[in-house]
């Protein structure tokens, strides 16, 4: 019995392995030098990863604000690749512009040479977060205090849509017809605590439908969201610096623990690695799943 014990043992190891049994990421690597780093878009083509650093307050105009260009391995390249802004949070990127949410402004910038080649400006807005583009380049930003819902079409950057359903969207996705909103949860504007904290929801784009996502069952503060494989999402809480797989029926799993600050992710399906700044921590870290 002794002996068939030792020899199951391993054997049960071997056969976890093989099935992917263990599902705990391992860290890649980690990169100081940040002041405020809240979205990471890594642009596999070009081997880099675009990082907004908010330079101080999320919300004052005091145009300390930047971007970094960093490498897909964790150095750094260009710190201060682009300056001049005053809080820049998420990125996406549309063929070769680089799209960055500035408070009340959506900074257009060339990747060839980090020049910015348009300022769209966004009145009234509070504070514009996420971004994100569909198939026929249509940007999307997230204005995270004032409920609402901007995009950039033909030129034209509008309020695309209020609600108070919107429960301060946070990370936005962009799936087929949809866009796919991960709500911090309605919030006291003065401290951004909130009484209820929000979950996934998705936006019609042909007609605005607001819809929630298996249910309004509260999940957390939540801010980055990127699809994690075909099944479910990997979205990050600011707050309790969690990052959680989210089915498309709603429910929630715990998957990483971080710190507090835990921002708006990015992820590369190919070799599955997140890429998170910890935006009170002044780093960014990389985990494989």
């Amino acid at each position: 019995m002794m002996r068939l014990s030792y020899v199951a043992i391993p054997l049960l190891a071997l056969c976890l392995a093989a099935c992917g049994g263990s599902d705990q990421p391992t860290k890649q690597w980690e990169l100081s030098g940040f002041e405020g780093p809240e979205s990471a878009l890594p642009d596999t083509e070009a081997n880099v990863i675009y990082v907004s650093n908010t330079a101080g307050s999320p919300i004052a105009k005091a145009g300390k604000g930047f971007i970094s260009k960093i490498s897909l391995d964790g150095e750094m390249v260009t710190q201060k690749w682009v300056e001049g802004l005053h809080s820049p949070k998420g990125l996406e990127l549309v063929g070769n512009r680089l799209y960055a949410a500035d408070l009340d402004t959506l900074i257009e910038i060339d990747t060839a040479d980090g020049r910015i080649t348009n300022r769209y400006q966004a009145p009234g807005a509070k504070i514009l977060n996420d971004v994100a583009a569909d198939a026929d380049g249509n940007v999307y930003v997230s204005d995270w205090g004032g409920n609402a819902i901007w995009r950039l079409a033909d030129g034209q950057f509008e309020k695309w849509l209020e609600s108070d359903r919107l429960k301060n969207p946070n990370g936005l996705l962009v799936e087929s017809d949809s866009l796919v909103v991960a709500a911090w949860g309605a919030m006291n504007p003065e401290t951004f605590a909130t009484e209820v904290p929000g979950h996934l929801m998705t936006v019609s784009l042909a007609d605005k439908t607001i819809t929630d996502l298996g249910g309004a069952t509260p999940i957390g503060n939540l801010d980055g969201i990127e699809p994690f494989d075909g099944e479910s999402y990997i979205v990050t809480d600011w707050v309790a610096g969690k990052v959680f797989q989210i089915a498309r029926n709603g429910g929630a799993k715990e998957i990483l623990s971080l710190s507090q600050g835990s921002a708006d992710l990015g992820f590369i399906p190919s070799t599955r690695t997140a890429i998170i700044p910890l935006m009170v921590d002044g780093k960014v870290v990389a985990y494989k799943f």
